[in-house]
Formats: structure tokens, sequence, C-alpha cells
């Protein structure tokens, strides 16, 4: 199930969600102040382009502040979104799967400082 579903998602979208989040990586790398959210962004497009059988571990004792400004002004909409994409997937018996991948985007997109991807 993983291979199909990572083959799946791959083909309707998982490619270009990586390739866009990989993109704002490098555009927030041209500038000092956004090398650590550029950081984070190449760990979403990590998790984007293949999400099945990957696990999202939060440690938000490592970037406290880092983590309490991502939420403030990015981290609660990502994850709204993510949540309720989700949602939407998990309607329907054969979107859960790819509903679970959805959810397991919001956690990172909530706490991303400090969380690794294994």
């Amino acid at each position: 199930m993983k291979t199909l579903g990572n083959i799946i998602w791959f083909i309707f979208g998982g490619f270009l969600a990586a390739l866009v989040w990989f993109i704002v990586g490098c555009l927030l790398y041209v500038t000092i102040i956004g090398i650590p959210l550029g950081r984070q962004a190449f760990k979403f497009s990590r998790l984007v382009l293949f999400p099945f059988g990957k696990d999202v571990d939060i440690y938000f004792d490592k970037h406290p502040i880092a983590n309490i400004l991502w939420v403030i002004f990015f981290g609660w909409e990502m994850a709204i979104g993510y949540l309720l994409t989700g949602i939407v997937y998990c309607v329907t018996i054969i979107g859960i799967p790819f509903g679970l991948q959805w959810f397991k985007l919001s956690v990172l997109a909530l706490l991303p400082f400090g969380a690794t991807i294994k």
C-alpha cells in the first residue's frame, strides 16, 4: 500500500506540491533572515513528495520561540487548510489513506521547527 499510495500521490499532485515547496525554499534562502524558513519549506517538500510510510515527530522544546512565531504568522492557517483537506478526503472510503497523509502534513504545518521526518 505504501508504494502504490506514493505513486498515486506523486502523479496526482505530489510532484507539483513538492516543486512549489522547493521553489519557495530556494526563494527564502535568498535572504539571510529567510534561511530558517527555507529549511522548513524543504522539509515540507520532502514530506509532500512521498508521504506514505513516513512519520512526523514533533519536538517543540528544540525551538520553542521559532515554533511560537511560526504558529502565529503561518502555522495555524496552513494546519487548518491541511486539516480541512484531510477531512474532505476522508469522506469517501477510498480517500481515507490520502486524508491521513493530509493530517500528517497538518501536524508538520503547525510546529515544523525541530520536527523530524522518519
